[in-house]
């Protein structure tokens, strides 16, 4: 890979403002494409989700998807934007070697929301408004594998495969106006945004918005201009970031590159720029057009799209609470800190605290398991909290089985991993692997008689007055019964049975 001079990022800014502009694409969740009956169901046969519609054949015919608007019209709404009376579609020309019309059925200059705004909560608490300059309706392209290549790229494969199962899933292009101001924080706010509106897309319920699986991914346009000046600079397009870490990532990085070329002497080129996990770099890909050059021209084969009012007005009655607001009202319910809210936040586990208080677990319990042994698992095995296969529910139920006292927190930790490893709910882990807590008196009262007969020199320290010493035999009992003793009871019995008060 070439190697890129960079500014560092404090020099960087002291020189320069940088101003970003984001445009998000989610793939919505309905059952049939935008534009016809074939299935979006993922991870079927190639080419096996197709129709005369979205392959483009002579005579066929496109007809909108009304889900699809449905959600459009929920995201402009919760975005606080303006819902359009009468829009409608266009056709973006472009050479397409994956979209088989070799055209994109979009909107242009009539999106159907217009003129919103998102408030993102920063790291440190402070809110920051991003504008939304539209939303509007397209569709997705297919899929083209490259094959003979080192990089998976075009460049240097020697035949490319097309599969045109996605041709035509439904999109929802989110696009900010300018972002200023954000100065230093500039990378953070973008990442605050993603992150925000992800979690706003979720709550609206018209996609699952997973990054790391196409159905959300971001655009990072970024330039510089000099303190003191109003003109922007040219702008850098960072195509298709799949992560909210390679959003700030890409952001920053751009930030230094740009620098780097103006203070050298150097221009800057109106360029798309792929980004690159590994190291956080992007590359030049293509010399950006500029919108005429698409040739957009109102789409002939469908009717403009003209919400009624009253629609309009039920789905806005009909929105969720915000996730903002949510994670504010359980921040306060929960009794937790900004910092740990965030933590929360970031670990993607307010849903499935909430679900797991919702099967009965107390939330400070709930919030203990999954913030504790669950995301240690979930880092471990390079999986998010939700891909574990372990369900609110069961972790309900252990920490049901915690407070009842048939199982400590070592124990639980036991159950958790059986679930986890496909060996049925918690009940079924416990009885296959003998995991209760031993609360038999009589079983108890032995294994503490054992461990004071082989501890003597302990046993007489705690009779001469020293009580900490208690640990060391509730340890010795722990390990003779597997860690399935109940500690607390096994220390009044050891204390009873040498005759000191606790």
């Amino acid at each position: 890979m070439t190697v890129i001079d960079l500014e560092s990022y404090e020099d960087a800014l002291a020189t320069y403002d940088p101003v970003m502009g984001l445009e998000v694409h989610v793939e919505l969740g309905t059952k049939t494409k935008m534009f016809c009956g074939c299935s979006t169901e993922l991870k079927q046969d190639a080419n096996s989700q197709t129709c005369p519609v979205c392959l483009g054949l002579p005579g066929a015919l496109p007809v909108v998807n009304e889900i699809g608007v449905e959600s459009a019209i929920k995201i402009g709404l919760a975005l606080n934007c303006e819902i359009a009376e009468w829009c409608r579609f266009a056709r973006k020309n472009y050479f397409y070697p994956d979209m088989p019309k070799n055209f994109q059925t979009s909107q242009y200059d009539e999106p159907i929301a217009y003129d919103g705004y998102l408030d993102v909560q920063l790291e440190d608490g402070e809110i920051f408004r991003v504008q939304i300059e539209r939303a509007h309706m397209e569709e997705d392209t297919g899929k083209s594998t490259h094959v003979g290549g080192a990089t998976g790229r075009i460049h240097g494969a020697s035949h490319s495969l097309l599969d045109y199962n996605r041709a035509g899933i439904p999109l929802i292009e989110i696009v900010t106006k300018p972002i200023e101001g954000a100065g230093a924080r500039a990378p953070e706010v973008a990442k605050a945004y993603v992150a925000e509106l992800r979690e706003l897309i979720k709550a609206l319920g018209v996609s699952e918005a997973r990054m790391e699986m196409g159905q959300m991914r971001c655009d990072v346009n970024l330039s510089l201009r000099p303190h003191g000046r109003e003109a922007f600079g040219t702008r850098s397009e960072t195509k298709n970031v799949n992560s909210l870490r390679s959003v700030e990532r890409a952001a920053r990085f751009e930030i230094q590159r740009h620098a780097a070329v103006l203070n050298s002497g150097g221009t800057i080129v109106q360029e798309t720029r792929h980004f690159h996990e590994e190291d956080g770099s992007t590359t030049a890909g293509r010399i950006k057009d500029n919108a005429e050059d698409y040739r957009y021209f109102p789409e002939p084969d469908l009717v403009p799209v003209a919400p009624a009012r009253d629609w309009v007005e039920e789905l806005r009655k009909g929105l969720p609470e915000l996730p903002r607001l949510r994670r504010k009202r359980l921040k306060e319910e929960w009794g937790v800190s900004e910092h740990d809210m965030q933590s929360i936040l970031n670990a993607g586990a307010v849903d499935l605290i909430v679900a797991t208080s919702d099967a009965g677990a107390p939330s400070d319990q709930a919030r203990k398991w999954w913030m504790g042994e669950l995301a240690r698992n979930a880092n471990e095995t390079g999986r998010s909290l939700d891909e574990l296969p372990v369900t609110p529910v069961q972790v309900a139920r252990v920490a049901e089985l915690v407070a009842s006292g048939d199982l400590n927190d070592k124990l639980a930790r036991q159950v958790l991993e059986g679930v986890l490893a496909g060996e049925g709910d918690p009940d079924t882990v416990v009885e296959k692997r003998g995991l209760k807590v031993v609360s038999d008196e009589g079983a108890l009262s032995t294994a503490v008689d054992e461990a004071i007969a082989g501890n003597a020199a302990i046993a007489d320290k705690i009779r001469g007055g020293k009580v900490a010493a208690a640990g060391a035999l509730v340890g010795a009992v722990m390990k003779a019964t597997r860690g399935q003793a109940d500690a607390a009871r096994v220390r009044e019995l050891i204390l009873e049975k040498l005759g000191v008060e606790g």
